[in-house]
């Protein structure tokens, strides 16, 4: 059995007053992260935001693209692209 995995593009802006949804812009999921973006900080910000968010625990979501860039690829798994953004267009703002 195989867990159905996707991937998210998403451009964070880190250093907010709080962890927020913005919305889609240019196929990305634009997102506030409170934390600074020293040492990883903002990135684990980002998993567990997500995490929390989509109901996933923080070990089925990675960066796999852009950990040092503001323009991230993540790959989330136990969920499949269609289910995943439909679930953030009903929840976010």
């Amino acid at each position: 059995m195989t867990l159905s995995q996707t991937t998210l593009a998403i451009k964070v802006i880190p250093n907010a007053s709080r962890n927020a949804i913005l919305g889609w812009e240019n196929d990305e999921l634009k997102m506030y992260i409170a934390s600074v973006p020293e040492k990883g900080k903002a990135n684990e910000a980002v998993i567990k935001f997500l995490a929390k968010f989509l109901g996933l625990r923080k070990q089925q979501i990675q960066i796999i693209r852009g950990e040092t860039n503001r323009h991230k690829i993540l790959q989330i798994e136990g969920i499949d692209k269609t289910k995943l953004i439909d679930y953030i267009n009903k929840n976010m703002g």
